[in-house]
């Protein structure tokens, strides 16, 4: 069975979209909206974070009220435009650890080759989070779940602002037992492997490096 695709129909991740596409948004406004639909995204993402209850004293009366069951979780974002989506998900979950994951495409092949991975050291038992702004053709996110997987990992999900079909077919096919998060499905990739209409190079557009 192939994991899921849960794509947000939700009018402010598709206004906030909108503003991302528009190649005169400037860096700062960019990065404060990547941040801020990343929140919204993990939103919908941690929906199945199991609750427990705990007392609790209101300014009228005692009471039992629902609070996380304190599962482990981490967000893993891929260097460097996967940064630009951390500060939203730790804001929705401040107790996440973080663990980072590097990757340099071969110029040759175009496969992308793991350089730096630093992750707490018991992420084994975390549920995990990848974070990237794109999902194009899907080599990077494919090779950070299979990086995740080689560490023990079992529990993975991918969020992602865009993605087209063609990465999304490509994770569904090498990982299926990976639900995708995502802000919208755009229509396809051009030849230099960009999403279309997309919204350019992220990692650029978020750090101001064009």
């Amino acid at each position: 069975m192939s994991g899921k695709v849960h794509v947000m129909d939700h009018p402010l991740v598709a206004h906030k979209l909108t503003i991302l596409r528009d190649k005169e948004t400037s860096v700062k406004d960019f990065r404060e909206l990547v941040s801020e639909i990343g929140m919204l995204i993990t939103y919908e993402a941690t929906r199945d974070l199991p609750l427990t209850t705990k007392e609790v004293e209101t300014p009228i009366c005692k009471t039992t009220a629902p609070t996380l069951k304190g599962k482990k979780f981490a967000v893993v974002p891929i260097l460097r435009a996967g940064l630009g989506l951390v500060d939203g998900v730790l804001r929705m979950v401040p107790g996440a650890r973080v663990g980072h994951i590097g990757m340099f495409r071969d110029e040759e092949t175009l496969e992308p080759h793991v350089y730096f991975c630093k992750m707490p050291k018991d992420i084994a038992e975390r549920d995990i989070l990848i974070v990237d702004p794109m999902l194009a053709t899907g080599g990077s996110a494919e090779a950070a779940i299979t990086e995740m997987k080689k560490r023990g990992c079992r529990n993975i999900k991918l969020m992602v602002l865009l993605a087209a079909l063609e990465g999304i077919h490509r994770i569904q096919e090498t990982h299926p037992d990976v639900d995708i998060y995502c802000g919208a499905v755009d229509d396809h990739l051009n030849e230099h492997g960009y999403i279309v209409p997309g919204l350019g190079d992220a990692g650029d557009r978020i750090f101001g490096t064009k």
